[in-house]
C-alpha cells in the first residue's frame, strides 16, 4: 500500500462510519419523537401508563417540549453530544419512574436508547472516538 492510499482508505473508512452514526441515531429519535408525540395527543394508553407511575398529566406537554429539545440538540451535528447528555438525562429519569413502582421490564426501553444514542454518536464523531477508543485485547495486555 502506497502513502497515498492510505489516507484514501481512511476517509472511507470515516465516511463510512458518520454514515452509519447517522442510521444508527434514527432509532432514538424515532423512539423519543413517539413518545412526545403520544404525551402532546394525550395516547389512552399512553394515560393509562401515566397514572400507573403516578404522575399528573399537567406535566405531559412539558416532557414532550423536553423531548423534542433533546433530539432537536442531538440532529444538529454541533450540538449532538449536549443532546446526548440531556437524552441521557431525561432517560434516566424514566427509569427512575419506573424503578420505583418496581417494574423492571420497562426500563430496558430508555437504557437501551441511551446506550444507541451514545453508539450512534460514537459512530459519526471523531473526536468522541479518539476520547473513547475501543482496543482490542483488552483483557490481555
Amino acid at each position: 500500500m502506497s502513502a497515498a492510499a492510505a489516507p484514501v482508505a481512511e476517509t472511507k473508512w470515516n465516511r463510512w462510519l458518520y454514515w452509519a452514526g447517522w442510521v444508527v441515531s434514527l432509532w432514538p429519535v424515532f423512539v423519543v419523537g413517539s413518545s412526545a408525540h403520544w404525551k402532546l395527543t394525550r395516547n389512552p394508553g399512553y394515560l393509562k401508563m401515566f397514572d400507573q407511575i403516578g404522575w399528573p398529566y399537567g406535566i405531559l406537554t412539558l416532557l414532550a417540549c423536553l423531548q423534542l429539545g433533546a433530539i432537536i440538540l442531538f440532529i444538529i451535528p454541533r450540538t449532538s453530544v449536549l443532546g446526548a447528555v440531556i437524552l441521557t438525562g431525561y432517560l434516566g429519569g424514566a427509569i427512575a419512574a419506573y424503578a420505583r413502582i418496581q417494574w423492571a421490564y420497562p426500563t430496558v426501553v430508555p437504557l437501551s436508547t441511551s446506550i444507541i444514542a451514545w453508539f450512534g454518536i460514537w459512530l459519526r464523531e471523531p473526536r468522541l472516538r479518539q476520547l473513547l477508543p475501543i482496543r482490542r485485547g483488552v483483557l490481555h495486555p
